[in-house]
């Protein structure tokens, strides 16, 4: 047998780490305010056949790492059996070493899955393949079974302004199940004017959506847009979400926008400036609604996506050929945020930071904007997507303490498709746990265990409840 590699002090390289982490953090519950699961698939709970399909489905960042490990793509996204599939992944995953994947790997084998006494490499792959299949033709191992044993008490996920949100309906409605499920408001196809064809289906869809007439007119789109934000804030939603490279802060004017509006219904492309000014107007419009309904407001900055053209005409989006972007960050963040001030529009917001390199320009930034009334009104997000591992999480948590106050910060999300996924947030309890215990070691930090662990307590927990406005018990 071999020893457990995720043991109960993973990550925890001290004494007060450990006990921060085990006393304070370990069993609070998780609110996961961001995420990518598909709500239909909570409301109808679904039972997964096999560990692939819950496992290695839509999960781009092991499709990547099978890539660099040589894995033809048919073993990835294509036509090969799920045991095939599992097999190259179980394969890949000792040539993972030091990748945050093999940490992230063996935390959801052992939480929920119980295997914590072997590898996941070629040789183990059909016992664990054997052993986990059996497990999730368990009732507890649903959907709703996997969410109930991870402790989650809220959970938002991301959605079209055009989803009639009827899975959030049916969950909301059914008394046998507690755990909150929010959609949150994800408008990015608003602003998506770069292609004529795609824009105008989706202002099609906007207008059946909401039962408001479009056409050609700018003003309509925006009333329909509203109509929708509405109707999400009936069903419970208090967040938007939004998908930049960077901020769209052109300077514009109303008709200069409505005509271009009126020129890309019509089929017209629009000059790369005239799809920024168009993008900055939505983006503030859609800003001002978040203001007026006292939802918060996410902006998930840096990437550059798509990158890979061969493979987006094979696979579309979202299968892994996205990166780090380095387009200019902090002017037009800084024009952005300050129209939105100056007209007292501006809502709680998050801004999340994808590249390392930016990640003291969002955190000066966001002090820029503070309002003395609301605690921790700008927040500094997490490290997500290529920085959601244990040296992005330390990197964003230093870049927060020594420009802001960490103490405020609302905390980890999964931002993930995978039900698997919770253990993100036990990844970010224990680094937390032992970055602050380190210092606490070092005489950095007081040597006050109630005192530290009550602010893990906060970032872990109660800080993101009060936040959202969740319907949470106070912890």
């Amino acid at each position: 047998m071999t020893k457990a590699f995720i043991a109960d002090n993973f990550l925890l390289q001290n004494e007060r780490a450990a006990r921060l982490y085990h006393e304070y953090a370990a069993r609070l519950p998780i609110i996961d305010y961001h995420c990518h699961l598909p709500p239909s698939e909570i409301a109808r709970d679904r039972r997964f056949e096999n560990l692939s399909q819950i496992w290695l489905s839509g999960d781009h960042y092991k499709w990547r790492a099978m890539r660099a490990a040589g894995v033809h793509e048919r073993f990835i996204t294509g036509d090969a059996a799920d045991r095939q599939k599992f097999q190259k992944w179980a394969e890949t995953v000792p040539l993972t070493l030091r990748n945050p994947l093999y940490h992230w790997t063996h935390l959801e084998l052992k939480r929920p899955l119980g295997i914590d006494d072997r590898l996941l490499g070629p040789d183990t792959a059909e016992g664990i393949w054997n052993e986990c299949n059996a497990k999730l033709a368990r009732p507890e191992f649903s959907a709703r079974g996997i969410m109930r044993q991870m402790n989650v008490l809220a959970v938002c996920t991301t959605d079209d302004p055009t989803d009639p949100l009827e899975h959030h309906r049916a969950i909301a409605e059914d008394s046998t199940f507690s755990i909150q499920v929010l959609p949150t408001f994800r408008p990015d196809r608003a602003l998506a004017v770069e292609s004529p064809p795609a824009f105008g289906e989706w202002v099609d869809r906007l207008a059946a959506a909401s039962g408001i007439e479009v056409k050609d007119d700018y003003d309509r789109f925006l009333d329909a847009l509203r109509e929708r934000h509405d109707f999400f804030h009936s069903h419970g939603c208090r967040l938007s979400d939004h998908g930049l490279e960077t901020f769209p802060a052109a300077d514009h004017t109303t008709a200069e926008v409505a005509s271009a509006f009126r020129r890309v219904r019509s089929g017209k492309e629009l000059s790369a400036d005239e799809v920024v000014e168009f993008r900055s107007a939505v983006l503030e419009q859609l800003a001002a609604m978040n203001c007026e309904k006292g939802w918060v407001q996410q902006f998930h900055l840096g990437a550059m996506r798509n990158n890979n053209t061969r493979m987006f005409q094979t696979l579309g989006p979202d299968a892994g050929f996205d990166s780090i972007g380095d387009a200019e960050v902090a002017r037009p963040m800084a024009r952005f945020l300050d129209r939105l001030d100056r007209d007292g529009r501006l809502a709680k917001t998050i801004l999340y930071n994808l590249n390392p390199a930016h990640n003291d320009v969002a955190a000066t930034m966001i002090g820029n904007f503070q309002d003395g009334e609301t605690p921790g009104k700008m927040q500094l997000g997490s490290g997500w997507w290529f920085m959601d591992q244990k040296d992005g999480m330390e990197r964003q948590l230093n870049s927060l303490s020594n420009q802001g106050l960490l103490s405020l910060f609302v905390g980890m999300l999964t931002d993930s498709r995978s039900f698997l996924s919770y253990t993100r947030h036990e990844y970010f309890r224990r680094i937390l746990c032992n970055l602050l215990g380190t210092e606490m070691e070092q005489g950095l930090l007081p040597d006050e265990m109630e005192l530290v662990g009550r602010m893990v307590r906060e970032i872990c927990y109660g800080n993101a409840a009060r936040y959202f406005g969740f319907d949470v018990p106070e912890i």
